[in-house]
């Protein structure tokens, strides 16, 4: 079973709930796909076993077999190719690693170079296998790192949990397309209920069935509960303004290691979710 943890926003609670979620399924994988920021590992703080570059390619020009025909630069639709003197010049910001350009060269031109663009990091803590995607500071796309964590999946017998990133962009769509379920983590203001909304709609495009966990809950958000009820979403879990929890979350501690009482609600989690998958 693979189970995404969504939010609309950061700071919601996603993180806490996929980390706590990982370690209550025990023997299971604890994906961070949130590559901008991945920061499942400082509360699991796993032994890291392994550490794995990624890389991307981006195409490089020969200029002696180059006749400047444009075919590369009229091909590609993300405008990362540019003719300037008589060659075409690539922005690596804005390439996409399709291949395109050297599809359309009839002079074989084009090669292509790797290039790197973050690391995978594997490890554990106990039981959970912790695989930790990092995105080089300043590139603009986190998707290739993405993809390279989700091949990290393992024994499909084991319970999987993807922490995705922030948001509904299209590193959310990457991170969610191959899961059964979503859990998507709302905060009862008016801010999170805007962004929840928004990413219910995402996983909706992609079919995905959903439930709800309610973080920092105080009292009944009204807007929120509606909207659930109206479309149809449980809530699975509602999380309390608490000082205890507050707390772990501070220190970098697990919360169903450290108050045993909340282990017991994400073991529900985890049966109404494996319920709602058969």
């Amino acid at each position: 079973m693979k189970i995404a943890v969504l939010s609309g926003k950061g700071g919601a609670g996603k993180t806490i709930t996929a980390v706590n979620l990982a370690v209550t399924a025990e023997r299971a994988v604890y994906m961070d796909c949130d590559v901008e920021e991945p920061n499942g590992k400082l509360f699991l703080k796993p032994q890291i076993m392994q550490s794995k570059q990624v890389y991307t390619v981006i195409p490089d020009f020969v200029k002696e077999k180059c006749t400047g025909c444009r075919a590369c630069v009229d091909f590609c639709r993300f405008h990362a190719l540019l003719f300037i003197k008589g060659m075409p010049k690539v922005f690596q910001e804005a390439c996409h690693a399709c291949g395109g350009c050297a599809l359309v060269c009839q002079n074989q031109a084009v090669i292509e170079k790797k290039r790197s663009v973050g690391k995978v990091e594997i490890g554990f803590h106990n039981q959970v296998q912790v695989v930790t995607g990092t995105l080089n500071l300043g590139e603009a796309s986190g998707v290739p790192v993405i993809r390279r964590v989700l091949e990290e999946a393992g024994n499909k017998e084991k319970t999987v949990i993807v922490d995705c990133p922030p948001g509904s962009a299209c590193s959310v769509m990457e991170s969610i397309t191959d899961v059964d379920y979503c859990i998507l983590v709302a905060e009862p203001t008016a801010f999170g209920f805007h962004n929840f909304t928004m990413v219910h709609e995402l996983a909706g495009l992609l079919g995905k069935p959903c439930g709800v966990v309610i973080n920092k809950y105080e009292k009944p958000y009204q807007p929120l509960e509606k909207y659930c009820e109206d479309k149809g979403l449980p809530v699975l879990l509602q999380l309390p303004y608490d000082e205890r929890i507050a707390s772990c979350v501070s220190t970098g501690e697990i919360l169903v290691e450290k108050l045993p009482e909340y282990r017991t609600e994400f073991q529900k989690l985890l049966r109404d979710i494996g319920g709602a998958c058969l």
